[in-house]
């Protein structure tokens, strides 16, 4: 027995620990080094810590779907605040019938289409942000049902709009309207527009455009974002870069290089 009491073969440290556990200045064992993020290196979590409960591919069906009924939603609203066109049917001294818009009314036919485009780009905008919020899923894959999603959105809105609009003012039919040659004129209430024009150029910019939007916005964040993995799930870690370049102490300046001696 030593003096204090112990067995020799079990020193003690100065500070009544064993020397066989070596503890690190913050208290830790080196044996179980962790990240400054306080994670494992081996694990591969997302920065909330947890995996995603929803799928990828469950996620971008949530897009698509919930872009849909957002279509939806933005075609009736775009019915109630769509101005009609209000014109008229006459009857020629030829016995022809005709159509036209009164005063700046025609106006009304861009009108229209450009509120549609406006609702279906502040639509897009909001999906790209609110999509953006979803940490874990964030990437190209997102990115593609965003785009897909969009575009559903604006043909539902356009589909649903347009219906809305004709139970609302029904079709003007030309040959129908009760015109005579004792009343040649029959006024009548045209349904706004949902396109520029009939052509199939015209409704695809009109059903891409709204996509196209969404993805500058989602790009400009994704710039925006310094981690390479856009803080999604799998957590990438990037080891760090080390550089040849010497360093001097802060209160000594750095030794410029002299000129050869004559």
């Amino acid at each position: 027995m030593s003096p204090s009491g112990a067995e020799p073969g079990t020193p003690m440290s100065p500070s009544g620990e064993e020397p066989g556990a070596p503890m690190s200045p913050s208290g830790e064992e080196p044996g179980t080094p962790m990240s400054p993020s306080g994670e494992e290196p081996g694990a591969s979590v997302s920065p909330s810590g947890e995996e995603p409960k929803v799928s990828r591919v469950g996620a971008t069906l949530i897009i698509v779907v919930g872009l849909a009924v957002a279509g939806t939603v933005v075609g009736a609203l775009w019915a109630w605040l769509a101005p009609p066109i209000h014109g008229l049917v006459a009857l020629t001294r030829r016995g022809e019938r005709i159509t036209a818009s009164l005063g700046s009314e025609a106006d009304h036919w861009f009108t229209a289409a450009a509120l549609l485009i406006g609702m279906l780009a502040v639509l897009a905008v909001v999906a790209s942000v609110l999509l953006w919020q979803w940490r874990s899923h964030r990437g190209p894959v997102m990115m593609a049902a965003l785009t897909a999603g969009c575009v559903v959105a604006a043909a539902v809105a356009a589909g649903v709009g347009a219906l809305a609009t004709v139970w609302r003012y029904g079709n003007t039919d030309l040959a129908a309207a009760p015109v005579s040659e004792e009343h040649p004129v029959h006024y009548v209430v045209d349904a706004p527009a949902v396109f520029f024009g009939h052509s199939p150029l015209q409704i695809a910019a009109t059903v891409l455009f709204p996509a196209g939007v969404a993805a500058l916005v989602y790009v400009l964040a994704a710039t925006a974002t310094a981690r390479d993995d856009l803080g999604a799930w799998p957590r990438v870690e990037t080891p760090a870069l080390t550089t040849d370049r010497i360093w001097t102490e802060a209160d000594v300046p750095p030794v410029a290089p002299s000129s050869p001696s004559l």
